[in-house]
């Protein structure tokens, strides 16, 4: 957890990394686009060869959905409890990049109650063709969300993003789809396009 300046006018940032990651990826780009905001990043539960992901995928690199049912709620719980005596815990934004955009496109089907904001860079459909678990808690209100994917992404295909916008879309979410010309990593373009979403969407985090 990284510590917050005391404003509590601050949105408590929830990051998500990749596979291969740690909880300490996203760290640097959440400080930059919400200086002082306080922030959680949970490290992913499953080990992998260089690192953490937040669920498992098969040989085939294709998404467990059973695995990422087993886990979103006992994620979205950790959330809840770690960012509840956050100044900014009423106004969480969720940021995820790959592995971690998936988890977090699932929280926000399941539990859109937990987050004000969502950034989804790279997703894929956490649940694929299915309906989200049973038990979707209600929205307290249209919950704006952006996702960005990466024209030359090879390890995406080219419509895994517009199927989680218009998933989302669907659930009541306002969402904005962007095709960046760059491949699977996180990039300036990225950064400033995320800048440029959160100036529209509310001006700022504060």
């Amino acid at each position: 957890m990284a510590p917050d300046d005391g404003d509590s006018a601050h949105a408590t940032w929830v990051l998500l990394h990749g596979s291969d990651g740690r909880e300490t990826d996203l760290l640097p780009l959440a400080d930059r686009l919400g200086p002082g905001a306080a922030a959680i990043a949970p490290r992913g539960t499953v080990r992998t060869a260089h690192g953490f992901a937040h669920f498992r995928r098969r040989p085939d690199r294709t998404i467990d959905h059973d695995d990422v049912r087993r886990r979103v709620p006992l994620l979205a719980d950790a959330v809840e409890s770690a960012t509840a005596s956050l100044p900014g815990s009423a106004r969480r934004t969720i940021v995820g990049f790959s592995n971690g955009a998936v988890m977090a496109a699932a929280l926000i089907e399941t539990r859109p109650d937990l987050f004000t904001t969502g950034i989804l860079i790279r997703p894929q459909p956490p649940f694929g063709d299915a309906r989200a678990p049973a038990g979707r808690a209600p929205a307290e209100s249209v919950m704006p969300v952006l996702v960005l994917d990466g024209r030359f992404d090879p390890r995406r295909h080219a419509d895994d993003g517009l199927r989680v916008a218009e998933r989302l879309r669907s659930l009541g979410a306002a969402v904005d789809h962007v095709t960046l010309p760059v491949g699977h990593g996180i990039t300036d373009a990225d950064e400033q396009a995320v800048r440029r979403w959160l100036h529209a969407a509310s001006g700022s985090l504060r």
